[in-house]
């Protein structure tokens, strides 16, 4: 009967002892759920005023609200008594490790994180970047997906692109069309530069301002060099690359303006063989 009766005291006395802690344990665990939940929906709303990418959004919530509700548990745990020194060490040991054996991963893992949050290319744009050039099909998490101009799909790391340097082709509405066309020594370059300017002012497409400039740029070893710089939108730099070409022959041909060509002059020397 005694055994009972001091059995029933200790129980009566660790319902004591355990019962505040146990209640403040419960009310920190739901508080801190609900102030997760409010941080987490102020962040969202932070990301949607940047404008953050929806998969780069959804990403970042669920590792903030991970991450805050595990140091929830351990606050919770170690309320409760719990030793929680060796977890955390536990802890950290299992995330060093899982960090060595992703370190690759990981770099992809956040340089698509920057990419996202600070937007050097999005979708649509012509990129170059290490030793590819295409059009940006794709951003994720982990790898940019190009399209080439031959269709095909080019996969590059994030981590890489996010370190080095990236050209972005469409960044600026405005883009400036350099070629080169060259005449003979003996045609008349006051005559080559009007049959330029004629096709420059008569291409709608070739912006006023900035001014497009037509200049002798070289004397070369068998020909005269025009420098073409002509301004235009972004969309309209490929056709008047090609048309331009096409046109400067059609009317170099029309008024006699010959196009130097790399031309060999081959000696041949006859031996007379002694008799």
């Amino acid at each position: 009967m005694n055994g009972a009766n001091d059995y029933l005291v200790w129980a009566v006395e660790q319902i004591k002892y355990w019962s505040p802690k146990l209640v403040t344990a419960i009310l920190v665990l739901l508080i801190g759920l609900w102030i997760i939940k409010a941080v987490v929906k102020v962040v969202n709303r932070l990301m949607d005023r940047r404008d953050v990418d929806i998969s780069l959004r959804g990403f970042l919530k669920s590792l903030l609200s991970i991450s805050l509700k595990i140091l929830l548990l351990i606050t919770v745990a170690g309320m409760l008594g719990v030793e929680t020194t060796s977890f955390i060490a536990l802890v950290g040991a299992a995330g060093l490790a899982i960090g060595l054996a992703l370190q690759g991963s990981l770099a992809n893992l956040a340089g698509g994180v920057l990419i996202l949050i600070f937007k050097p290319y999005k979708v649509g744009d012509w990129i170059e970047a290490q030793g590819h050039s295409g059009s940006v099909h794709s951003i994720q998490i982990f790898n940019t997906v190009l399209k080439s101009v031959d269709n095909k799909t080019i996969l590059i790391p994030n981590g890489p692109l996010a370190g080095g340097s990236i050209v972005n082709y469409s960044t600026e509405d405005l883009r400036r069309v350099d070629m080169k066309f060259g005449c003979s020594y003996s045609d008349d370059i006051l005559k080559v530069q009007q049959v330029l300017q004629s096709l420059v002012d008569k291409d709608s497409r070739v912006l006023k301002e900035p001014a497009p400039a037509i200049l002798l740029s070289e004397l070369a070893d068998s020909s005269v060099n025009f420098a073409l710089r002509l301004w235009a939108k972004k969309e309209d730099y490929w056709d008047i690359y090609f048309d331009f070409h096409k046109n400067v022959k059609l009317e170099f041909d029309k008024s006699h303006i010959s196009i130097p060509f790399p031309q060999h002059d081959v000696h041949i020397h006859q031996a007379t063989s002694a008799a």
